[in-house]
């Protein structure tokens, strides 16, 4: 059965205040039956050196992208990784970890392609438990192997492909990297190695938001009205039109995602998890350079 939302009067405004739990609500509940907390990080190490108090570990490498295919895992590999992790279809299942919840958004995106009914952020993440002088722990719980169904991923509402992408060419596009990268000085985030995208640039007519906009400084979520402002007044998007993000292989973009959809309330909103590591490298596809959204090609 899953557990009660969390009133929480910030998560109020939002669009889906289900998606979102507190430290303080999660502390009331942690250990409860019916909820698992999950960690997912960027520094996959992290985990070890400390987490929440009987949270998992999944590893946004080893656990969600399938080896071989460029691709995310199948139904059964999602399953029994479920299985593993002791969590059933009716779980409620809290996810956070570092740099504002980037890979736990991440996760959270993955876990909507298999249609996970109930599954949440915790607002500001590792960041923000650690900074409440909240218990950590290094003893990895073992969970009871649960029952998991195989679901078929949809790659249908949430997910883009590239073809997608030339085919909205000129629609809602929201380019989440940093702005050296939108603009073409350099293809990865500033303070990461540069890796072997042929071009830097954007796709042509994408609108730069930087995804970190939508955090503030402890790592929560900006109020409703603040992502207002940012996405739809000054970013000028229509909640009511479909909508793509990308980044360089999908993780930021899961988190402007999660702002869209779920904070936001934005009607169609999906990930091109492809990204500029695809897109800047695919043959014979347009790009743009500089500042400006540049003069999106006729097809």
């Amino acid at each position: 059965m899953a557990l009660p939302f969390d009133d929480d009067p910030k998560f109020a405004a939002y669009a889906h205040p289900e998606r979102l739990v507190s430290t303080q609500w999660l502390a009331d509940h942690l250990g409860e039956p019916g909820l698992v907390v999950a960690e997912s990080d960027e520094d996959v190490l992290l985990y070890e050196v400390g987490h929440i108090p009987g949270a998992v570990k999944i590893d946004w490498h080893l656990d969600l992208n399938d080896p071989v295919t460029r691709d995310y895992v199948d139904g059964e590999a999602f399953a029994a990784l479920m299985a593993a992790k002791g969590i059933t279809r009716e779980t409620t299942v809290v996810l956070y970890g570092d740099k504002n919840n980037w890979w736990a958004a991440y996760a959270m995106w993955v876990f909507t392609l298999f249609g996970h009914p109930d599954v949440r952020l915790l607002d500001g993440g590792r960041a923000k438990w650690q900074a409440e002088g909240r218990e950590m722990t290094t003893q990895a719980p073992s969970p009871a192997p649960a029952e998991y169904p195989v679901v078929d991923r949809d790659d249908t509402s949430v997910r883009a492909y590239r073809e997608d992408v030339l085919a909205f060419l000129g629609g809602q596009m929201v380019d989440v990297r940093s702005l050296p990268e939108y603009t073409g000085e350099r293809t990865h985030m500033p303070d990461y190695p540069e890796e072997s995208s042929l071009r830097g640039g954007h796709i042509p007519g994408a609108r730069s938001v930087p995804w970190a906009r939508a955090a503030n400084d402890d790592g929560t979520f900006r109020s409703r009205e603040e992502l207002a402002e940012i996405y739809e007044r000054e970013t000028g998007l229509d909640p009511e039109e479909p909508v793509i993000a990308y980044c360089r292989i999908g993780e930021r973009s899961s988190h402007t995602w999660f702002v869209l959809a779920h904070l936001l309330g934005f009607e169609q909103v999906r990930n091109y998890d492809g990204s500029w590591t695809e897109w800047g490298n695919a043959v014979r596809v347009p790009i743009a350079v500089g500042p400006e959204p540049g003069e999106v090609p006729q097809r």
